[in-house]
């Protein structure tokens, strides 16, 4: 694909979503920013969510990853089921209960105020280093694409990467990431099925053959059951899942920040159900799509690149756009589209939801004037944005490894304290004394780290894996019962 053919469709890929800003806008003050004024239709909502949950460490990493894994990732996807369900049904009607802007104010209310900041700045952490690695990897993309043609130095084209997130989300916040990441999430469903299309084309298969062909790959393996020191053993898969599930949706302002603009509970609970669903389908047919790039480097003898991650880009962008016609182009302006759509939805809803949590959370604008938040809120804005460029680049000289692995360590680490507030608070009657609460989330994470370094030696070969987020809850649960007493 040529640089021109790429920048022409940025160029009216973000004039639509600039567009969509300005009208979104209209009329719009902090409140709007924050809970879009509790109006969001549960459809659109649920519709949206596709987009911020899956980015592109969905769309790159997971069709890659099959090759090494099988689909042995959709055990966790099984798992994340019983933790959306979980969600929708505990978590969500506590938070509409109580009538939280940020969902940390739970952790200020069940414990107190050190427990209520250190659960907020561990999502502020968490967060930050996961959606700057999922927008690293369109930043990535877009530079072999367009970037490297017109001589725009990485660290340049990151810049206006996340320059084109906030112009569209400064004003409108979550209002707006609400339609864009809607029509963000069609397109990103649209480019899995039509590549998914067009390269069984490709491969002269019907749809039955499609099917069949998936079906009899032994790449397609769902289930592990064999060995239990296995990173791909069902139970450690699938509960990991559940946990992923509540912590990373259930526990994060991000994603709840959406449902939270739901008009009540009802319409809130049948968005979680219907993305539940739609979530499943879509993370099924990515897997099948890896099935179908490997089929096809085998058929044509393309070299596998040595990272999974780079096997759909390099087939997308620099073969099928490069060699094989009106299709292959068709197939490259979609990935790119799709990689786009992806990655921003996730991204721009993610600096949204940092900016609410902060300013919420440490900036106490609830009790200033509208002329004081919107001036905080535009700053904090801005803030993060700049901290997003610089961990990508520090992440860009870092990485060795498949960016979905990357992002799911990041989430056993900072997510764990999360997991292990929520959970005390909710299972048991217990108070903690406060003041101890940050000290207990630091030693958990570290304790956690220890375990996973040294697993294989002291428990036989048992190798750690996404379980690492159950482990450091249940760390910071014992920590917290060690700190807490009967309630008075």
């Amino acid at each position: 694909m040529s640089p021109f053919v790429a920048l022409t469709i940025l160029i009216i890929y973000f004039s639509v979503l600039i567009a969509i800003s300005i009208y979104t806008s209209k009329g719009a003050d902090t409140n709007t920013f924050f809970t879009a004024n509790k109006q969001s239709p549960w459809y659109l909502v649920a519709f949206a969510m596709i987009g911020t949950s899956l980015s592109g460490v969905t769309f790159i990493s997971v069709p890659g990853a099959v090759g090494n894994i099988q689909f042995s990732y959709f055990q966790v996807i099984l798992g994340n089921v019983v933790g959306y369900i979980f969600v929708a049904t505990v978590l969500m009607p506590l938070y509409y209960r109580l009538n939280l802007v940020s969902i940390y104010s739970y952790l200020e209310q069940r414990f107190g105020f050190w427990a209520y900041k250190t659960g907020s700045a561990f999502f502020l952490i968490a967060r930050t280093l996961g959606s700057a690695v999922r927008l690293y990897i369109a930043a990535q993309v877009l530079q072999i694409a367009l970037y490297n043609g017109l001589g725009i130095p990485f660290e340049v084209s990151v810049l206006i990467t996340i320059g084109l997130i906030w112009i569209y989300t400064f004003k409108g916040g979550v209002k707006t990431i609400i339609i864009t990441d809607t029509l963000q999430t069609t397109f990103l469903v649209a480019a899995v099925m039509l590549t998914i299309y067009l390269i069984s084309a490709e491969l002269n298969f019907s749809f039955g053959d499609l099917v069949s062909s998936v079906a009899n790959d032994p790449k397609s393996r769902i289930f592990f059951f064999d060995d239990l020191k296995d990173d791909k053993y069902f139970w450690k898969k699938f509960i990991s899942g559940v946990f992923i599930a509540i912590t990373m949706t259930g526990m994060d302002q991000d994603l709840m920040q959406k449902n939270l603009t739901c008009k009540n509970i009802g319409e809130a609970q049948k968005n979680m159900f219907s993305f539940t669903a739609t979530f499943v389908v879509v993370n099924l047919m990515f897997l099948s799509l890896g099935v179908l790039l490997y089929q096809y480097a085998q058929k044509e003898g393309i070299a596998l690149p040595t990272r999974t991650d780079e096997l759909y880009p390099m087939l997308a962008l620099q073969h099928f756009g490069v060699n094989e016609g009106t299709a292959g182009l068709l197939v490259a302006i979609t990935f790119l589209i799709g990689i786009t759509a992806a990655t921003y939805a996730s991204s721009d809803s993610a600096l949204t939801a940092l900016t609410t949590s902060f300013c919420i959370d440490f900036m106490n604008v609830a009790t200033k004037t509208e002329t004081e938040r919107a001036r905080i809120k535009h700053w904090v804005h801005i803030g993060f944005s700049l901290l997003f460029y610089v961990v990508i680049l520090l992440f860009n000289q870092l990485n060795s490894k498949e960016v979905v692995t990357a992002v799911f360590d990041i989430a056993g680490y900072t997510y764990g304290p999360l997991l292990g507030l929520f959970a005390f608070g909710l299972y048991t009657s217990r108070q903690v004394r406060d003041r101890f609460v940050p000290f207990v989330c630091v030693l958990g994470p570290l304790l956690t780290y220890v375990l996973n370094q040294n697993s294989q030696e002291w428990f036989g070969g048992y190798k750690i894996g996404f379980e690492r987020l159950i482990l450091n809850g249940f760390l910071i649960f014992l920590g917290l019962w060690a700190i807490s007493e009967k309630k008075k």
